[in-house]
């Protein structure tokens, strides 16, 4: 069984390199019959080592590895943070137990049928969701919403099953999205607590070795077990009633006695008999109140001038109660004029459209999944979006934020400019090259480049507080900040203008 196992994790290998000499060919002369044989050769290594069968398989027992490398350090870390970081930790370690599970049925069934694969992608799914519904529930906690924000940006990541034929790249593209995250919890933790630091790298090294074993052993997708059982009975079916079924409700208790009086009389047997009355009359329920009488309008004394007549007598009368007499407004007005009230704009409609060659992102609040998927033909417009975040996805013509609060965009790739225009807050980061960025009257800017995008040119007026991250050799960011006090002196001939830390 050690040689069988030996030769499986070899032919493995032989599948990787397989796999990088497609990629490499495909850039090259060769035809594409010869690209297509190749990837079938890479199909078929990669099904020996399902024929192991259910949870022996090479590949799952690979992916305990995970688990019990990468996984188990996130773990830990998390734990020491505790709190919200915990909780959505916890959930994180079941989604990768969910996702084992599923990887045996993978290796022990044929390929199922719709209905039954989305029953055995279920239990994954819940625990993504429950990964989510943590940061969801949670958004007040300011302290740790960053971290929590960064694992529900990564945890899509396990849908890496369902993508084919290569969801490497899809695993790829979350732990880019999961950066934007982690950078902002090292910027506040750098200086605080290496904890934090250490906890950002862990995250970013488990996706990291989540794409190295998809690369591995699922580089074309999952390749169900052609000699495998058939996956019907493998459907998850919903767990059973507790014996006896839940108990039901207790009884509602039973109505005060009624109090009998004692005998003897007096005051005391007076009072006990008008409690019993009284309890007699609560226990009627709405039918209280059915006897009492009905006032009419001739008997309200705002509607009956007569009654209000009657209410005015003489001084040797006896003075009788009547009822609070109506407001009568003072024979001395003065014109007050009130407050005009404050006109509350209507909330817009909230949309993400594509028009002609243009993306509108426009009127969005508190939305951090947005996604734009754009090509170099199209532009991507954002307008009044406040606490959103925004991924662009592909390479766009140009990209413009105008109006927005404290609102963040994750870009790939931009043939023109990137422009910022009466924004507060916001934020950026390239993930490829960018040649120009504009900020026009905005307070409150971050730019994260790439290393790709450090000849990138920054361009800025009418703005303030604006820092540039650039990124070191180890993987961390120093920031810069971009002068916004100018000094200006004419030297004879013209006026020269130089940027100065202090008047």
């Amino acid at each position: 069984m050690a040689d069988l196992s030996a030769l499986i994790s070899q032919l493995n290998t032989v599948s990787v390199d397989l796999s990088k000499a497609v990629e490499s060919v495909k850039l090259s002369d060769v035809t594409k019959d010869f690209t297509e044989t190749l990837e079938g050769v890479i199909t078929k290594l990669q099904g020996v080592s399902r024929d192991t069968g259910g949870g022996g398989a090479v590949f799952v027992q690979a992916f305990d590895e995970v688990i019990n490398g990468s996984l188990a350090e996130f773990v830990r870390l998390s734990g020491e943070i505790g709190g919200n970081v915990k909780a959505q930790c916890d959930a994180v370690q079941e989604a990768f137990k969910a996702q084992k599970a599923f990887l045996g049925a993978v290796a022990e069934f044929k390929v199922p049928s719709p209905t039954v694969l989305q029953s055995l992608l279920k239990p994954t799914s819940d625990q993504i969701s429950a990964v989510q519904e943590v940061r969801d529930k949670n958004r007040g906690d300011k302290e740790h919403f960053n971290h929590l924000t960064a694992i529900s940006e990564g945890i899509p990541a396990l849908g890496w099953v369902t993508v084919s034929p290569k969801p490497g790249p899809y695993i790829k593209e979350m732990s880019n999205t999961v950066q934007f995250y982690t950078n902002r919890v090292l910027k506040e933790f750098k200086e605080k607590d290496k904890k934090h630091v250490d906890w950002s790298r862990a995250f970013l090294k488990l996706l990291s070795d989540l794409e190295a074993y998809v690369m591995q052993h699922h580089t074309t997708g999952v390749q169900w077990n052609s000699k495998g059982k058939d996956a019907v009975a493998a459907a998850a079916a919903p767990p059973p009633a507790p014996a006896g079924g839940a108990p039901p409700p207790p009884p509602p208790g039973p109505p005060p006695p009624p109090v009998e009086p004692a005998a003897g009389g007096g005051d005391d047997d007076k009072n006990r008999m008008a409690q019993a009355a009284l309890f007699s009359e609560i226990n009627r329920g709405e039918g209280v109140t059915s006897h009492l009488k009905k006032v009419t309008p001739d008997m309200q004394t705002h509607k009956n001038p007569t009654l209000r007549a009657a209410g005015a007598v003489g001084a040797s009368a006896p003075k009788t109660l009547s009822g609070p007499k109506p407001y009568k407004a003072p024979t001395t007005t003065s014109k007050v004029s009130a407050p005009a009230a404050k006109k509350v704009a209507p909330k817009k409609t909230p949309k993400t459209e594509l028009e002609g060659k243009k993306w509108a992102v426009e009127f969005h609040e508190d939305n951090r999944d947005l996604v734009v998927e754009g090509n170099m033909k199209q532009t991507v417009y954002i307008y009044q979006c406040k606490e959103c975040t925004i991924q662009v996805k592909g390479k766009v013509n140009s990209i413009t934020l105008d109006n927005c609060k404290k609102t963040a965009v994750v870009f790939e790739d931009v043939l023109g400019t990137v422009d910022f225009i009466n924004c507060q807050s916001v934020q950026a980061q390239v993930t490829g090259k960018v040649p120009i960025v504009s900020i026009d009257k905005t307070d409150g800017f971050q730019m994260y480049f790439s290393k790709d995008s450090l000849e990138c040119q920054v361009v800025s007026a009418k703005s303030s507080e604006m820092n540039i991250s650039i990124p070191n050799a180890d993987g961390e960011y120093s920031e810069y900040p971009v002068p916004e006090q100018y000094k200006t002196i004419w030297d004879g001939k013209k006026l020269v203008t130089e940027c100065t830390e202090s008047v």
